[in-house]
């Protein structure tokens, strides 16, 4: 996954998501025939009018108390669909996605087939960066209506996080004519397009997106960030240049500028880039990897470290954060430390012949020689299958030899 799509998933989140909810009271506290009073449930024991109370107070944004009311209805019914749905929206909009996820899927397992369920768990998923996650719940909500276009403009991004190109287009295409001033939109079709090699298309998005974002920061660094993704550096940093001339804290206008420097060995002025970035983004883990990188390659595993555990306390999963300190201890010959660093990478991408010879490397450093020799055993296998795939690029797959014919 390319990290500084995070700008771009920012920018789609804002473009017309909206979060369904349930209106559907709870099966509880049926109306009864006219009787007397002590024949009625009081109100606080009927959960149709604590669900009405607590969807008032959804509407009116008071979250703590819609919070607290829908979970009293559901320990007064226990099977209410839309107590668990509406208690998710909550749960949404208070950013507290893993426990939004949690009562969607459980408003998911009474309701099945209710597809709101699943645009707000893909929402969810979506939010939390967990893509592959999001997507089967907006296909399914696209299977139910294919004229969704929430759906399909998320099931979209979620491709493109994934270098998913083929399905970024195929996904976007059917709602380009209604995007045409969304300029996440039509960065991440441009991309796609330029990926696919359909450079006629992707001329005409990236022309759509100059003409939707005029001269502004925001389109320049769009658009600089799509040079830097096709790797043409002269044209990112022209454009780079632009957007910060225009917003000189504008996020993650160094970050990819300093991706630019980098790459083309300018590691001076790209660390600079990158420490600008932490100053306009500090809750945003790729800075501190790219200069916890450079400090690391110029053999200063001191400062590296501090950097790598700061964008991992941001996002657990950094891959290239937990190498990182791997080869950092490694450096400082601590092999004991880099050891969970790098068994945690495995987990990560258990297919990188890379993170996995590294860990043999730390293993056998370690006196662990039983598990050194699995991993560079594993790391050696996969080389081979890449070596071999790379051979079917360039050649083709050559045909099963045959018993010649008599």
């Amino acid at each position: 996954m390319t990290d500084w799509r995070t700008l771009t998933l920012a920018l789609s989140l804002l473009a017309g998501t909206t979060l369904f909810s349930a209106a559907q009271k709870p099966a509880g506290g049926g109306d009864s025939s006219p009787g007397t009073a002590q024949s009625r449930p009081s109100s606080s024991q009927d959960p149709r009018i604590v669900f009405e109370s607590a969807q008032r107070a959804l509407s009116a944004g008071d979250y703590k108390r819609a919070e607290s009311g829908f979970r009293e209805v559901l320990k007064l019914d226990p099977k209410s669909a839309a107590a668990y749905v509406n208690l998710g929206v909550v749960y949404m909009r208070t950013e507290k996605f893993d426990a939004a996820i949690k009562a969607l899927q459980s408003a998911k397992k009474l309701a099945p087939s209710m597809t709101g369920i699943d645009l707000n768990l893909g929402l969810a998923y979506y939010r939390q960066k967990e893509y592959s996650q999001a997507i089967p719940h907006f296909a399914r909500v696209l299977e139910a209506d294919p004229t969704n276009s929430q759906a399909r403009y998320l099931e979209g991004m979620c491709h493109f996080a994934l270098d998913e190109y083929g399905p970024t287009a195929e996904t976007l295409e059917p709602i380009a004519r209604d995007q045409q001033d969304n300029l996440a939109f039509l960065f991440a079709l441009g991309v796609s397009y330029a990926k696919l090699k359909r450079a006629e298309d992707s001329e005409k998005a990236f022309a759509q997106l100059v003409l939707a974002g005029g001269d502004s920061p925001n389109m320049h660094l769009l658009l600089g960030k799509a040079y830097v993704d096709l790797y043409e550096h002269e044209k990112a940093e022209e454009e780079l240049g632009k957007a910060l001339k225009g917003d000189p804290k504008l996020a993650f206008a160094h970050f990819n500028l300093g991706v630019v420097y980098q790459r083309l060995g300018k590691l001076d002025e790209a660390a600079a880039e990158f420490e600008k970035e932490i100053a306009i983004s500090p809750d945003e883990p790729w800075a501190y990897e790219n200069r916890g990188t450079i400090y690391l390659n110029q053999g200063d595993a001191d400062h590296a470290i501090p950097l790598f555990q700061k964008a991992l306390a941001l996002n657990p999963k950094m891959l290239l954060s937990l190498g990182g300190l791997g080869k950092a201890y490694m450096h400082k010959a601590q092999p004991e430390e880099a050891i969970p660093y790098l068994e945690r990478a495995v987990k990560l991408q258990s297919d990188s012949a890379n993170m996995r010879y590294q860990l043999g490397q730390a293993y056998l450093k370690a006196g662990r020689r039983e598990e050194a020799q699995k991993e560079m055993a594993e790391a050696q296998k996969l080389q081979a299958e890449s070596r071999h795939q790379q051979e079917e690029k360039i050649s083709g797959q050559l045909p099963s030899p045959q018993a010649p014919t008599q």
